[in-house]
């Protein structure tokens, strides 16, 4: 049985670049020559299409991963319906023991409630219990899936008793706009640790193939968003008790 402390991403092939967003957005203003203009400097012209959110332009391109995850990753990760995937199954291939095990580092008590939690580091003893009882179920549950296989049973049938702790393997594809889309979700403080391990690794890619997209990806982070609108917000707030506060004062002085 081998045990996995983190996933692992290899970017297998891209088709993306900023020359592609620049022409995909002249061809709204000079069609058929947009693929004649100069692309010596388009920076401007990506940060200006970010900034404004005029994001078709950066559609046209596609980059493909091979992610190897525990299979609760997995699942979190296609929650991203814009992205296409082919997954390692379990109908047709005999499953390797390999599971994940989370590091000692890796935060262990939730605290806080619904929709607000924080996530802090366990303790000696916690983190004891989490290894011993995780350790108790992958060997139960390999060897119980083993067990099936040897007699007979079918992949298919068998592969039920197995943890959502088993490494799996798929391609996922995307195109830069959705790309970004994802690294906005799930590299972000909130996000699950281990999706957000894996989104670390997409991000060095993503940054490598598209230099000038990704640094109007930072510098117009619609994370900020949130912050402006909850400031907005606070202000309709304290606006409206100032106002029932005059409008009550105007009746009592009538």
């Amino acid at each position: 049985m081998e045990l996995v402390d983190k996933s692992t991403v290899k970017l297998v092939k891209h088709n993306a670049s900023d020359v592609d967003v620049a022409h995909a957005a002249w061809v709204s203003n000079f069609g058929s020559e947009a693929e004649a203009r100069d692309t010596t400097d388009v920076s401007k012209l990506i940060n200006f299409l970010y900034k404004n959110r005029h994001m078709s332009p950066f559609e046209h391109g596609s980059f493909t991963f091979f992610v190897d995850t525990p299979i609760f990753v997995a699942r979190e990760f296609m929650r991203h319906r814009t992205w296409s995937y082919n997954e390692t199954s379990g109908r047709y291939k005999e499953l390797e023991p390999r599971f994940y095990m989370a590091p000692k580092d890796r935060p262990m008590r939730q605290v806080g409630r619904i929709g607000n939690y924080s996530f802090e580091a366990g303790t000696p003893e916690q983190t004891g219990e989490v290894f011993m009882r995780t350790m108790e179920s992958y060997e139960a549950s390999w060897y119980a899936y083993k067990s099936m296989l040897d007699k007979g049973v079918a992949k298919e049938v068998a592969r039920n008793v197995l943890p959502v702790g088993t490494m799996t393997q798929f391609y996922a594809t995307a195109n830069p706009r959705n790309v970004m889309q994802f690294l906005q979700l799930r590299n972000d403080g909130p996000a699950l640790k281990e999706i957000r391990d894996v989104a670390v690794e997409i991000e060095a890619a993503f940054a490598e193939a598209m230099t000038l997209t990704y640094a109007a990806y930072k510098a117009y982070d619609w994370r900020d968003d949130k912050a402006e609108i909850e400031h907005l917000r606070n202000k309709v707030d304290q606006l409206t008790s100032e106002l029932a506060w005059s409008t009550s004062r105007i009746g009592a002085d009538l």
